[in-house]
């Protein structure tokens, strides 16, 4: 099975606290390397965990609050000091393309490396990248600012061949590709061999959905059923639920029932207020709801 797993960089909300770092997440799907948020201090912690962030070639910024892209320019920059010639594809609003045009001119910054630049559309979900392993698109957040989360999901895995039934049927390797695919497969005397004796079903796609800045928002849950794992943003408890709804965040409360109404299997939880010293009281607040949660604490690889 090709490997799925989340590393947190960083998990506090605005402001830096108790050691915890503004938002930023690596996602690593079957070799391929996605950053989420770039917070102020992502790339020393890309360091901290010893990740080559020269491998990120696709990096997703959900809004322009600064918790979520600060820390863009200065690993940009140290990208360009370090050689690197590869594209880097970024995803955001078209303000941050503005934003780092003019970081660039009055640093006089001219990057070795091309920047392909991909204007996030926060009217409806869209599909931003995909190749045979992987797809990625858009959840429509409400904060308030516009503001996107993101899908990350495995394509359809083939159907696996049952060794047995082809040394016993003597199927030519030839046919190998056709029969992981579906299809039947035909003798030269023209039998056919159904494809449901000859594979077995793959395993399941599976799915992680990180849901940055948002209130409560049942409209996600069509895109979030049955996810694997949730990150859901989880601000406040509930006692603050006035100050989260003039900010429009999430309390944990909120986040456990988005994860429970989704069938969710298990749900991180992120963007902690720096009034929380001791994070465990949000933790209780939602396995209260949904047992299956957890923290999302900088340096760990949840596996998706």
């Amino acid at each position: 099975m090709d490997a799925f797993d989340v590393t947190i960089l960083g998990c506090s909300s605005a402001l830096p606290a108790f050691g915890r770092y503004p938002s930023s997440q690596l996602i690593h799907i079957a070799g391929r390397y996605f950053l989420v948020d770039c917070g102020e201090g992502a790339q020393m912690q890309l360091r901290r965990f010893s990740i080559k962030f020269q491998r990120i070639d696709h990096i997703f910024i959900s809004h322009l609050h600064g918790d979520h892209y600060l820390g863009l320019p200065g690993l940009m920059a140290s990208m360009h000091l370090l050689g690197r010639t590869e594209p880097l594809h970024l995803y955001a609003d078209e303000g941050l393309h503005q934003i780092l045009e003019v970081n660039n001119k009055h640093s006089h910054t001219t990057l070795k490396y091309p920047v392909v630049f991909h204007p996030l559309n926060f009217s409806e979900p869209s599909v931003l990248f995909e190749d045979e392993k992987v797809k990625i698109a858009t959840l429509i957040l409400k904060h308030s600012i516009q503001c996107c989360g993101f899908i990350f999901e495995e394509r359809d895995r083939p159907r696996k061949l049952i060794k047995e039934k082809m040394e016993e049927y003597k199927i030519p390797i030839t046919s190998y590709e056709t029969l992981k695919m579906g299809e039947d497969y035909i003798h030269r005397e023209g039998t056919i061999i159904p494809n449901t004796e000859l594979t077995t079903d793959p395993l399941p796609p599976r799915k992680y959905a990180y849901c940055s800045d948002t209130i409560y928002n049942k409209g996600l849950l069509p895109q979030l059923q049955n996810a694997d794992l949730v990150y859901h943003e989880s601000t406040f408890m509930e006692d603050m639920r006035q100050r989260a709804d003039q900010t429009m965040h999430s309390t944990a409360k909120d986040a456990a029932n988005i994860a429970k109404e989704a069938h969710a299997k298990r749900l991180l939880l992120g963007h902690f207020s720096a009034r929380y010293k001791d994070l465990n009281p949000l933790l209780e607040e939602a396995r209260s709801i949904f047992p299956a949660t957890y923290l999302a604490q900088e340096g760990e690889k949840y596996f998706v």
